[in-house]
């Protein structure tokens, strides 16, 4: 038996097989739980079908996380289908590319306020789709995926750092609020991926390497380890955690100069 033996649970932001939240479907789906998924635009669609299809998963639809209708009609079908949700990933984030390469007092009003809607607020909005879902299977666990970037000022990461800070902050916020109906909610910290958001970042690989040279375990994470340890903490293995921000770096973030 696996540890999400009949637990369902909606992955939103799976882009390609790079993706962090790749790892994570595959061992959800390993150790039992039925998967769902969305997608956004007909480019990532052709990505994330065939993934549905090798790992046998659940393509919901179409989603656009900053469209409060499009998210209701999402948690609508999850309903019609199983009544109820037991996880959800938030795999989610945005920043323009000139915003990844400029200094950070350069980004302009709108980009800041689009970053923050749609790689902090989702949590907040979804959550709140995902609540009455997860109530009504006595309880849940939301993950969502963060950097380090939101507690030191990493060059060239500029809003995003502020954004993941944000999606920090609400995690702790949406910790509180949602304890009182047994749904957890943390966040799992990655050390540097070479995901399709990471190829933005100008200085990724030099990024990279220092980490690697730091780090205690003096290698760079193995994106396994993201989608062991999101298991974990959607799991009841990690039943009395909630409101955490759990790093997966290989003890980056513990190193000094």
């Amino acid at each position: 038996m696996g540890i999400a033996d009949g637990k369902r649970a909606l992955v939103v932001g799976l882009a390609n097989d790079k993706s962090l939240a790749w790892p994570i479907v595959q061992n959800l789906i390993a150790q039992g739980a039925e998967v769902a998924l969305t997608y956004q635009g007909e480019v990532l669609e052709k990505r994330v079908r065939p993934l549905a299809e090798q790992v046998g998963a659940w393509i919901v639809g179409e989603l656009d996380v900053c469209d409060d209708a499009g998210i209701a009609s999402v948690f609508e079908r999850i309903k019609e289908r199983w009544g109820g949700l037991d996880m959800l990933v938030h795999a989610v984030a945005f920043a323009e590319r000139e915003d990844l390469r400029d200094r950070f007092l350069t980004v302009n009003r709108a980009n800041f306020a689009r970053a923050l809607e749609v790689s902090a607020y989702s949590l907040v909005a979804m959550a709140r789709a995902a609540e009455p879902l997860m109530e009504s299977r006595g309880g849940g666990s939301i993950l969502t995926l963060t950097y380090i970037g939101a507690v030191r000022a990493v060059p060239n990461y500029n809003v995003m750092g502020v954004a993941k800070a944000a999606l920090e902050a609400c995690v702790r916020y949406l910790a509180l609020d949602l304890g009182e109906k047994n749904i957890r909610v943390n966040a799992l910290s990655a050390g540097p991926a070479r995901t399709l958001s990471s190829s933005a970042i100008r200085g990724f690989h030099d990024m990279a390497h220092e980490v690697e040279r730091r780090a205690p375990l003096k290698r760079g994470m193995k994106v396994e380890e993201v989608g062991t340890m999101a298991l974990a903490l959607l799991s009841d293995l990690a039943g009395g955690v909630t409101g955490q921000t759990v790093y997966v770096d290989v003890g980056y973030s513990i190193a000094g100069i």
